[in-house]
């Protein structure tokens, strides 16, 4: 029955999402949306893309920040990837991420700052990070949304469900990041899930040394600046996509104000959020533009534009970036083809026994005993 419903729920959910659609274009109408992109042209259609670009930039800078032990062009390349695993692939959230930690060891021999060897636990426990302080940006920037959103005609009916929302999330998010520096069992299943989707010759790496990436978690949990400073960051470029929207609007012929614009992304971020199994969120977002734009006395042929340019924009960055990732991944499948076999062991077995040693060094420095840690335990104290 389990088996039956995991394959069977994302198909319903792609499929009640494509009626949604198409219920709220049929409303709209076609020709008045084609007028309405019209008005943006090929120019402005670029402008959104490259801003789209400079908030990516950004989304390397906020996961870097949390975890500084991997480079910025690194992270960079791997939320790109995650995110357009996303929007251009037919899967949820959950199977962007799982790919977006196939990207972060990307490349034939991945490496740390430090020049150190990075392996699956590693690359586990930053996207985790990374996903945490996202999602704490995300209630402060939600938060901020509600607060522009109160006060106008018939937005009541979107304040409360949200407020419940964002409470329940909270708590989510806050058993979320106890679980990660505490909660060895879960972990453990995590780690064993993640385990069943990435490539064979890592499986054993990763399911076999969870006591090593719970290590990593907590070596990564135990710096609150640099997870503070990395969801700031992450609201900052929050705020980008919201100026996103306000440029959009604008290019639309829509002239709403810049803290409107913030509640209207803010509010949809939200309920996109609450829809995160359905593949790219499709009809989601849709609706969650048409139902903000109204409250603020937004067209809705104008705000199906909109979300009609956001997919326009995620597909022109995202295809580009999932061929250039493929292309990586297949230079690393030639080069492990070209290596004998005993030299492959050289390269995966010492995982599993550096990792082991490094419990050892992170056990006796606990003691009091000065040990050299790993770079993930011990982090620089300058960011």
């Amino acid at each position: 029955m389990t088996k039956t419903l995991k394959k069977t729920l994302p198909v319903l959910l792609s499929l009640l999402g494509v009626a949604l659609f198409t219920f709220i274009a049929a409303r709209a109408g076609i020709h008045p949306v084609m007028e309405a992109l019209a008005k943006v042209g090929l120019g402005g259609f670029l402008l959104l893309a490259a801003c789209q670009l400079v908030v990516d930039v950004g989304l390397g800078i906020a996961w870097h920040a949390a975890v500084p032990m991997l480079s910025v062009k690194r992270l960079m390349g791997a939320r790109l990837v995650r995110d357009s695993a996303g929007a251009c692939l037919p899967f949820s959230q959950l199977g962007g991420m799982v790919i977006g930690v196939r990207a972060t060891m990307a490349g034939v021999d991945p490496k740390t700052e430090q020049g150190e060897e990075l392996h699956w636990p590693e690359a586990v426990a930053a996207n985790l990070v990374d996903i945490t302080t996202e999602v704490l940006g995300q209630i402060a920037f939600v938060l901020i949304a509600l607060l522009c959103l109160i006060g106008h005609h018939d937005a009541a009916r979107f304040v409360w469900p949200l407020i419940g929302g964002m409470a329940l999330l909270s708590l989510g998010i806050a058993g979320f990041i106890w679980t990660q520096q505490r909660g060895g069992a879960t972990v453990r299943k995590v780690a064993t899930f993640l385990g069943r989707h990435i490539a064979a010759e890592w499986r054993d790496s990763l399911i076999g040394n969870t006591e090593a990436f719970q290590s990593r978690l907590e070596g990564l949990w135990s710096r609150p600046d640099r997870i503070s400073l990395g969801a700031f960051c992450h609201l900052i470029c929050w705020m980008g996509s919201a100026a996103m929207t306000w440029l959009g609007l604008q290019l639309l012929g829509a002239h709403v104000g810049f803290f409107s614009s913030v509640a209207i992304e803010g509010v949809v971020c939200g309920i996109m959020s609450a829809g995160f199994l359905v593949p790219g969120a499709l009809g989601v977002q849709e609706a969650a533009y048409v139902a903000l734009g109204m409250v603020f006395g937004v067209d809705a042929e104008v705000s199906l534009s909109l979300s009609l340019l956001r997919r326009g924009r995620d597909i022109l960055i995202g295809i580009p970036v999932l061929l250039i990732w493929q292309v990586v991944e297949m230079r690393r499948l030639r080069y492990e083809r070209s290596t004998p076999a005993s030299r492959r062991k050289k390269v995966i077995t010492p995982a599993v026994t550096a990792l082991a040693g490094n419990i050892k060094n992170e056990g006796a420095s606990r003691d009091g005993k000065t040990s050299e840690d790993t770079s993930f335990v011990v982090a620089p104290r300058v960011l």
